[in-house]
């Protein structure tokens, strides 16, 4: 198991669960590092001033903050740290909200709490609560001296914590939600909502993988036994539609063969 990433006590008016934060999700990927050609020797970056043109030492380097072009304002690492907040072991809950009203947009990094076995009960009693009232729990925590606004909700038996964005930190892009079409026409959302309750199927996260992290993987291995790189199957290019009702048609066609073949060959293996 891996180390907690905090270790505190949630706080429900009088009541407190001691628990442990382990990180829910981390990404996974191949990781490559820079190589030097001609000897393969791992390379190393080292920190240049243009202005003095040479190598620069870390004490020599401080955080800037740049207020008109190629001017900063320099501060220093002390001051940033006199402004941290001093390591917390409570998480009081502020509030409950209806957990469908939060979006996952503010999501941000997601934890596993689990409860010490003298708080197992308290832990069961929060959990059932917000479990049956379909709530999530705002709260205020300081993680790794920075304090944090979480959402604590209930998942898979136990209770997950999502540190969350700031509203100011949800992006504005500047034409999203302006191509809504307005003309469509009856028969074309009959179709589409059709065609996609044919695609309907219980979410199961097990069946996805990353395609390109396999590949990644084959090729390596390849090289590593003095193969040829595997061949890549190229994606199809797809032309943009023109007509609706006939992609539609089409589309609703050909998934309906599919799921009828793929029935065929249960029924054949079952028999």
């Amino acid at each position: 198991m891996p180390p907690s990433a905090w270790r505190g006590y949630i706080s429900f008016g009088l009541i407190t669960v001691p628990i442990r934060l382990y990180p829910a999700a981390r990404e996974s990927h191949v990781a490559f590092h820079e190589i030097h050609k001609e000897c393969g020797t791992r390379i190393h970056h080292q920190l240049y001033c243009p202005y003095d043109e040479r190598v620069v030492s870390r004490d020599e380097v401080a955080m800037g903050y740049e207020v008109a072009k190629n001017k900063y304002v320099l501060v220093d690492k002390a001051e940033l740290k006199k402004l941290q907040s001093k390591s917390s072991s409570a998480m009081e809950i502020i509030e409950f909200v209806k957990l469908s009203d939060v979006d996952p947009i503010y999501f941000e990094t997601s934890y596993f709490a689990v409860p010490e076995e003298v708080g197992a009960r308290a832990h069961g009693l929060l959990l059932k609560t917000m479990s049956q009232m379909q709530y999530a729990a705002i709260a205020k925590v300081t993680i790794h001296l920075r304090e944090r606004t979480v959402i604590i909700r209930p998942y898979d038996k136990g209770l997950t914590l999502h540190t969350i964005y700031y509203q100011n930190e949800i992006r504005e892009v500047k034409d999203y939600g302006k191509f809504a079409a307005k003309d469509l026409k009856k028969q074309e959302i009959a179709l589409a909502e059709q065609f996609a309750k044919a695609l309907v199927k219980p979410f199961r996260p097990e069946q996805f993988k990353d395609e390109y992290q396999e590949r990644l993987k084959r090729l390596v291995e390849s090289k590593a036994d003095g193969k040829p790189a595997p061949a890549h199957v190229k994606s199809p290019r797809l032309a943009p539609v023109i007509d609706l009702m006939s992609a539609l048609k089409k589309s609703l066609a050909a998934e309906n063969k599919s799921a009828g073949a793929s029935k065929g060959k249960r029924l054949k293996k079952t028999a």
